[in-house]
């Protein structure tokens, strides 16, 4: 598929954090983690500040993966989705951002393997990440 060459960044992303939305993550998930929601049981756990749920900050990643599949018009699924937690994503009081990148790391035909680059306050939060998508 053209555009989708090895070495080529296919998009950025950028989603602002709040700790409000940690609390709705965590109505939703169930996970009412002291640690995510507040400050001083985070600090109490040795934490700098509360922390995003690992599974919302994977969530903010396969929803730039999807966003850019829709706006770039490609008629695909996202078939695989690897990631392994390298640092949390602290959440201070005015909020923080996740930014994300995805780079081709292998194209075939019939699917395109990303390398997911996602980092907060300049730390990498997730590595290494990759995603796999299928073209229909």
């Amino acid at each position: 598929m053209n555009g989708l060459d090895v070495g080529t960044v296919v998009f950025t992303a950028s989603y602002p954090v709040e700790r409000a939305d940690l609390q709705r993550y965590a109505d939703a998930s169930g996970d009412r983690n002291p640690i995510h929601l507040d400050e001083a049981a985070a600090k109490a756990a040795g934490l700098p500040d509360v922390i995003a749920h690992g599974m919302y900050t994977m969530g903010l990643v396969s929803r730039a993966i999807l966003e850019w599949v829709a706006d770039a018009g490609i008629d695909a699924r996202l078939a695989d989705f690897t990631a392994r937690f390298a640092k949390p994503v602290v959440v201070p009081e005015g909020g923080t951002a996740v930014e994300v990148e995805g780079k081709v790391r292998k194209s075939e035909d019939g699917s395109v393997e990303l390398a997911i680059t996602a980092t907060s306050a300049g730390e990498r939060v997730l590595a290494p990440a990759r995603a796999t998508l299928t073209f229909r």
